[in-house]
């Protein structure tokens, strides 16, 4: 089973982005569950939200401890919440940033974790190019299907398809198809830097 926490900020689409994810992963024939876990629901406020896929049934219910993926959508809570809490040896590590882990003050977390898994995308500005609204939900997603190839983009343009509707619809999915492009491009960088 794949766990999967989402942090981010109320008004950002956190919920939204783990309800996409279990819908790409249920497009792509898996079992997936979706579910917020809500402290103080004001806009701004931190928010986490859960996701689990699996080739079986999900019989669990209860918030994700030690995910295998961490999606960061806001940067600011890098310093004022433990994200990384929990975080599996060989988990994936999504942070929506210009800035790279070693700029984010994270280079003991490059240390501990597999470089290869860990990358930052920045999903606000390209939301910004093409939603016209700082909203990096869908461009994450893009960002973690390059990243970790465990859901397809074209999983994650259908759940956003059966989401939204129109240019909404078309908007976000040109925006997670960049942030995947953008991802793809930094694994490449990174293995002929690993590889020279």
């Amino acid at each position: 089973m794949l766990q999967i926490r989402i942090h981010g900020r109320g008004g950002q689409g956190v919920v939204t982005a783990t309800e996409l994810l279990s819908m790409a992963a249920f497009e792509q024939g898996r079992h997936a569950q979706a579910f917020p876990s809500f402290g103080s629901e004001r806009t701004g406020a931190p928010v986490v939200a859960f996701c689990r896929i699996s080739d079986h049934e999900i019989r669990l219910r209860e918030p994700i401890l030690a995910p295998d993926v961490l999606i960061v959508q806001d940067p600011t809570l890098l310093h004022q919440v433990d994200v990384f809490q929990g975080l599996q040896p060989d988990g994936y590590v999504l942070i929506n940033s210009k800035r790279s882990f070693h700029d984010l003050g994270l280079a003991e977390i490059e240390q501990r974790f597999r470089r290869e898994r860990l990358t930052t995308v920045p999903a606000t500005e390209i939301a910004l190019k093409h939603l016209g609204r700082p909203l990096p939900n869908a461009v994450l997603l893009g960002g973690f299907a390059a990243l970790s190839g465990l859901i397809t983009l074209d999983a994650v343009a259908h759940a956003i398809h059966h989401k939204f509707s129109g240019k909404v619809a078309e908007a976000n999915i040109a925006a997670a198809a960049e942030a995947y492009a953008f991802v793809q491009r930094e694994l490449e960088e990174l293995s002929h830097a690993q590889a020279g």
